[in-house]
């Protein structure tokens, strides 16, 4: 169990901020002013690390600058672009908006964790999620800077419901952004996760069913 001090950025309001509002400076956190850190304990691609965290840090910046874990890429900074995408429980969110004090005792997962996440972690440590390995496959990337972010939220639409169709993946997957337009191998690689397994059982179990003999009259034979 680590325990970390995540405090050093990013900076919380300026001077100059409180100065712009007509405030007081030294009453720019307001008029108690806010704690200068607050313990946190996060379990983070199944470590459990304890944190002691100013209140304006935000999960990605912590992901990043404290537990250097770089795979969530920083793109808009607003969550608009999906590049930051990581599982929060098992749901997918835009971790650039998240304040990391507000997810005390919630599990996280990042890119580095999804081979973990899908048991691929015992089979060593190149392992790689489905997801993984199909983005591989389908070069479902180019670039590659929104390629962790696209990764984390097919494996969030998987835990959500499985997707009936590619059209669906494709609306699903629409907060994510390709700057590089891969998107039809991006649909691609979750379609051969989400979708082809499934068609390939469903096929398996038509073929096991008995077949039923027809009489003349179109009834089923006894």
């Amino acid at each position: 169990m680590n325990t970390i001090s995540a405090s050093t950025r990013p900076q919380g309001p300026t001077d100059a901020d409180a100065i712009e509002a007509g405030g007081d400076i030294t009453q720019r956190n307001g008029p108690s002013g806010l704690p200068v850190e607050v313990p946190v304990q996060l379990r983070v691609n199944g470590q459990t690390v304890l944190l002691q965290l100013a209140p304006w840090v935000t999960l990605l910046d912590l992901l990043r600058e404290q537990l250097l874990l770089t795979g969530s890429k920083k793109g808009c900074d607003q969550g608009q672009c999906g590049a930051c995408t990581v599982l929060v429980d098992g749901v997918r969110m835009n971790s650039c908006l998240l304040l990391a004090v507000s997810l005390d005792g919630r599990d996280i997962t990042t890119v580095e964790g999804l081979a973990a996440l899908a048991g691929a972690d015992a089979c060593g440590p190149n392992a790689l999620h489905p997801l993984q390995q199909a983005f591989i496959d389908c070069d479902a990337l180019q670039c590659g800077y929104c390629t962790p972010g696209q990764l984390c939220s097919a494996a969030g639409l998987l835990n959500e419901h499985p997707p009936a169709h590619a059209h669906e993946i494709r609306e699903r997957m629409s907060g994510n952004i390709c700057r590089c337009g891969a998107y039809p191998q991006i649909v691609e690689a979750v379609s051969r996760v989400a979708l082809v397994p499934r068609a390939a059982a469903a096929s398996k179990a038509e073929e096991a069913a008995p077949a039923v003999v027809m009489d003349e009259a179109g009834r089923a034979a006894a």
